[in-house]
């Protein structure tokens, strides 16, 4: 029997401000810390880049924003330390230093044999599917976000993928569209999420309607991000929906309830092109790098995060070795479908409202 592929998801990668400093004088693999080992052992990785890569542009100020993330350059080769096969860009960072600072990572990311989604040079470029193929299996991504409309990307202007979250119209129709069409190309197709603001444990009930929608439409994967905190995990209909995959390496002030810098490795594991099972790993954030959570931290995160996704109706256990947590996504499916309508748990959507 073949070993299972495994993909590696990591959450928002922030290499701005005090992280771009620690790295004039560090390696590149610095950001990364001891977690470097696990990414390289994965058969493809990729990650919400939280930032924009140039030495070039301005910050934006056409509309309000408060923060703008900026990473030298070279840095590009922070990515390439990690091995990184490709990132989603549909983020509120993505044009921090107008457009650009996008043509110049685009052009960057490219060079480097990374490939990227949901932000181009114009909405085609924005919508494009990247494909992998791994180990004779396609793996499929695209990225959007209901952060920053003014940044939609047009059809003669660069910008991201948009499409509203709260109140759906015909640009998340078309995404629903973009989705179908793109789980004919691959085997293993992931949409990257960045929705909604800051903060809070519990999914909104629209995050989870459109969820269920983007499964529905043909995704394997729901990746989401933006909420700077990790949210439960929910196995629908075969698929699996991470909410929130938290931060994974920045600079920020940390919020001693909120715990902005406790995040996961997301590890799929990919059997017979189909979804297998799920394993979360640990992570601890210390100021400009990120570090494979210690024993006891690492306990009290599984105990949280599989509360979490229990009200999801997902089941979850350490693994053999109690270094990570185990989701087997095929048997719960199995299960659900075996269960009779009348007993099955309530959907989430009953469950968070």
């Amino acid at each position: 029997m073949n070993a299972p592929l495994k993909l590696m998801l990591v959450g928002d990668v922030m290499l701005g401000r005090g992280v771009n400093e620690r790295l004039r004088d560090e390696p590149p693999e610095y950001p990364w810390g001891d977690t470097l080992p696990l990414l390289r052992n994965a058969d493809w990785r990729a990650c919400n880049l939280e930032c924009v890569i140039t030495d070039h542009g301005s910050p934006w100020g056409r509309t309000p924003k408060t923060f703008h993330f900026q990473t030298d350059a070279k840095n590009i080769a922070v990515l390439k330390a990690a091995h990184m096969d490709a990132v989603s860009l549909a983020n509120n960072h993505t044009l921090d230093f107008n457009h650009r600072g996008l043509v110049e990572m685009l052009r960057l990311l490219d060079g480097s044999h990374v490939a990227h989604c949901g932000a181009g040079l114009n909405e085609e470029e924005a919508a494009r599917l990247v494909v992998s193929e791994v180990r004779g299996v396609r793996i499929g991504m695209l990225s959007f976000t209901d952060n920053e409309p003014p940044w939609e990307a047009g059809p003669d202007h660069p910008g991201v993928l948009y499409a509203p979250v709260e109140k759906p119209d015909e640009r998340t129709a078309r995404l629903l569209s973009l989705v179908s069409l793109a789980s004919a190309e691959v085997d293993v197709l992931i949409v990257a999420a960045h929705w909604d603001g800051n903060w809070g444990y519990r999914a909104p009930a629209s995050h989870t309607r459109l969820a269920h929608d983007l499964i529905r439409a043909g995704a394997d994967v729901i990746f989401g991000h933006s909420a700077h905190v990790c949210r439960g995990v929910e196995v629908f209909e075969g698929g699996l929906i991470l909410y929130s995959t938290g931060d994974f390496v920045d600079d920020y002030a940390v919020d001693p309830l909120e715990r902005n810098d406790r995040s996961w490795i997301f590890e799929i594991q990919i059997c017979n092109g189909q979804v297998s099972h799920l394993h979360l790993h640990p992570t601890v954030i210390h100021y400009c790098q990120v570090c494979l959570a210690k024993q006891a931290v690492g306990e009290q995160m599984m105990e949280w995060m599989r509360e979490l996704s229990a009200k999801f109706g997902t089941a979850s256990a350490p693994s053999p070795d109690s270094r990570s947590l185990v989701i087997d996504v095929q048997r719960q499916t199995a299960m659900r479908q075996t269960l009779p309508h009348t007993t099955t748990r309530p959907l989430a959507t009953d469950i968070i409202a």
